[in-house]
């Protein structure tokens, strides 16, 4: 007996239906994307090793999906390498090439590879798969669509406003009204690590900080003292742990705390610029917050970073984040340019929109008409009309056999048709076909030679 095929954790097979809902939010996303004047590009699913490796983190750096050398890879290691067992240095011996950890750094070598070909500052929309050798768990998965934006070569912080305002509009259209902006600055958390004297252990404690919300204050502080940073330290670092009030009352706590770090109050000054000037525009349904322990795990995030959370009642993790990175293409040579980019969690904001019940019902319906197939002369009258209306987007099709009636409608009404057409002897003897609503029950005649005014009265 052949063995049940299976996939491989933490990656999926779609239905129809879920392919028609996924588009319907990249279609949102992508429609935004364009109106805010973002270009498309794409990047291809693997990279070079070198491009993507120590520029996420060691955690990062773990979860990225490593690719074996074409042919008989092993015989080209030495013997001393191959017996060491010591994976570090066995690695770069057998894979060169590397599946894609997130779009932001292809992004940034497609900016140093092209940069003689683009007008900056330079808007661009990705949306493509990656793939992270992670836990797959509710919302976590190993392969996943980003929906990417990013603009490189602007320091202007209309730009971080302006992305604020993007996920506003997106999650606004998507009816995902009251979706919580988190909004922080890298340049806090640098100050803070620098006033309570652990200024060389910033990436442990950012990483550490970043975890409050998933495993709670205590587990942090002792994952903190396990990265060397000393009890007086955290203890500095205490009131982070219980910053509460509006925005403008934790930056005005953050001021008392960072008085002696540049790098600190000036961060402060940025977050303060952003909050006055969308105060001043308006956000039409999400909700902009402060907080001081976002963190966001990745190292190249210089200035502000953002991550979007569910409406309150939703358990869900971040289904958004981003920040900016004033310096990612230096990594590959091409100094100072400045970006900024957000991220749509598509997976994370699926499973939101099926939980509360959001996704359009229209959704479901993936042919408008179905026409009965009756038996050859009727059927080939049904493929006739089908043709008009497909050329006028209805989206229609004919039963391909002349099956039992009741088999037929089984069908119609498993695929949630709205409308099937009946065209039997008498209707071609008088050249009409009938449609019948499948939710209402009522029927209608029409001419097949003038099939139009079916067609009016569906887009009523």
């Amino acid at each position: 007996m052949a063995k049940k095929p299976s996939i491989p954790k933490g990656t999926r097979d779609f239905s129809p239906i879920e392919v028609a809902r996924r588009n319907y939010i990249i279609q949102t996303i992508k429609k935004h994307f364009e109106i805010y004047g973002f270009q498309p590009i794409e990047t291809p699913s693997f990279e070079n090793s070198e491009t993507l490796m120590g520029k996420y983190g060691d955690e990062g750096d773990r979860l990225i999906f490593k690719i074996l050398n074409s042919g008989d890879f092993i015989s080209k290691v030495d013997d001393v390498t191959y017996s060491s067992k010591n994976s570090s240095s066995l690695l770069p011996k057998i894979s060169e090439k590397a599946l894609r950890y997130d779009l932001t750094v292809p992004f940034a070598r497609y900016v140093v590879m092209h940069q003689n070909e683009l007008d900056f500052p330079f808007k661009r929309y990705q949306i493509q798969p990656v793939w992270r050798a992670d836990r797959p768990q509710k919302g976590r998965f190993r392969e996943f669509y980003q929906c990417d934006a990013d603009v490189v070569g602007s320091n202007s912080l209309l730009q971080e406003v302006e992305l604020v305002q993007l996920y506003d509009a997106v999650f606004t259209d998507l009816k995902l009204e009251g979706s919580i902006i988190k909004l922080n600055n890298r340049k806090i958390l640098s100050g803070i690590a620098e006033v309570i004297g652990a200024k060389h252990l910033l990436v442990d404690f950012t990483v550490a900080l970043d975890k409050l919300d998933k495993i709670g204050e205590e587990k942090v502080k002792g994952e903190m003292q396990a990265k060397g940073i000393s009890e007086v330290a955290i203890a500095k670092a205490a009131p982070l742990f219980a910053m509460s009030g509006s925005s403008l009352e934790q930056l005005a706590k953050l001021k008392l705390l960072l008085t002696e770090s540049e790098i600190g109050m000036h961060g402060v000054s940025e977050l303060e610029e952003i909050i006055h000037t969308v105060e001043e525009i308006g956000l039409k349904t999400a909700n902009l917050q402060v907080d001081v322990t976002l963190a966001r795990g990745l190292n190249y995030y210089t200035g502000a970073i953002f991550e979007v959370s569910a409406p309150e009642g939703v358990h869900m993790g971040s289904i958004g984040g981003g920040g900016r990175y004033d310096d990612l293409t230096g990594i590959f040579g091409l100094k100072d340019v400045s970006g900024i980019g957000i991220s749509f969690g598509l997976d994370r904001i699926y499973l939101v929109l099926e939980e509360l019940g959001l996704f359009p019902e229209r959704l479901d319906q993936s042919i408008d008409v179905l026409c009965i197939n009756f038996g050859e002369k009727e059927g080939l009258a049904s493929l006739k009309l089908v043709g008009k209306l497909r050329e006028k987007g209805i989206k229609a099709e004919v039963y391909p056999t002349s099956t039992k009636m009741q088999k037929q409608m089984k069908y119609a009404n498993n695929r949630k048709v709205p409308y099937v057409v009946l065209i039997g002897e008498q209707e071609l003897s008088n050249q009409e076909f009938v449609v019948k609503n499948m939710d209402t029950g009522q029927q209608e005649t029409y001419s097949l030679n003038k099939p139009e005014a079916f067609v009016l009265s569906l887009r009523a």
